[in-house]
């Protein structure tokens, strides 16, 4: 922008305010331009056509009594068919634009997008009487007051421990019902194990008896449960000396202790089938 000999330029998204003798004549839109000095005719002064940026910070209170602050940042610009408006209206845009969001902040509620709408349109009307239009307005941010922020963290907080400890209850309750239902399938296969260990010992007694009284004529039954009896019996004393973690185990032992033995344990088995 400048001028050599009466010739005004005037730059690209710009336009000059021009005065004949201290009144309004024209808005000089870019370009270049020739202005005769000897009738009085002066550039007053600019007027920027580009996008401009204001964020404005408020506190305000919301319907539920509520202090916040709402930080709103409005782009507006020159309207080139109302520059003289806007250069000759307004002394102080900004501040007039800060005035406007105030007001409609003060009786706006807390929703960004509420906010944001109410505040362009009233905006818009506003401003466009001093030549300016409100491109668009956004609410980047809204602060809540430092008390209540803290007792909303700790809301927050509450309710996650809240869900948390849900959560570790219920993953309780079912390692708790997944282990019972191992314990009880542990059971079940140690009980039909200890069943089936205990026929397959039947089966193998019987068929001793049956084949040795085959074998050997002359014996009985129970001479042969008498001799498989003790047989056990020895094969049990083996298996306690040869394990390293038995304790000692004293009972009657003897050659005459066998035969005792042996009627001990008959008489055990013959009390239980008659219980």
């Amino acid at each position: 922008m400048g001028g050599v000999l009466g010739l005004v330029q005037v730059d690209q998204s710009t336009v000059a305010i021009k005065e004949t003798f201290g009144k309004f004549n024209e808005v000089l839109e870019p370009g270049c331009h020739f202005l005769p000095w000897c009738i009085g005719q002066r550039i007053v002064g600019y007027l920027s056509l580009r996008v401009k940026q204001l964020d404005v910070r408020c506190e305000t209170k919301t319907k539920d009594n509520v202090f916040v602050t709402v930080v709103a940042s409005v782009q507006y610009r020159a309207l080139v068919d109302k520059a003289s408006d806007a250069f000759y209206k307004l002394s102080n845009t900004k501040q007039q634009i800060q005035s406007y969001v105030f007001d409609v902040l003060d009786d706006a509620f807390v929703q960004k997008d509420d906010i944001a709408k109410a505040v362009e349109e009233e905006l818009e009307k506003a401003m466009s009487m001093y030549g300016y239009e409100i491109v668009q307005t956004l609410i980047v941010d809204i602060e809540p007051d430092v008390h209540v922020k803290r007792a909303m963290n700790e809301i927050n907080a509450a309710s996650r421990m809240r869900s948390a400890a849900n959560d570790k209850a219920e993953a309780e309750k079912i390692l708790q019902i997944k282990r019972a239902e191992g314990e009880a399938e542990s059971k079940y296969l140690a009980g039909v194990g200890i069943a089936r260990q205990r026929q397959a010992i039947v089966d193998g007694l019987r068929d001793s008896v049956l084949a040795f009284s085959e074998n050997v004529p002359g014996t009985t039954a129970k001479d042969i449960m008498d001799m498989v009896l003790v047989t056990q019996y020895f094969d049990t004393m083996k298996e306690i000396g040869a394990s390293s973690k038995s304790s000692s185990v004293f009972i009657p032992h003897g050659p005459g202790a066998v035969k005792d033995v042996a009627s001990q344990i008959r008489d055990g088995l013959l009390q239980a089938n008659t219980l």
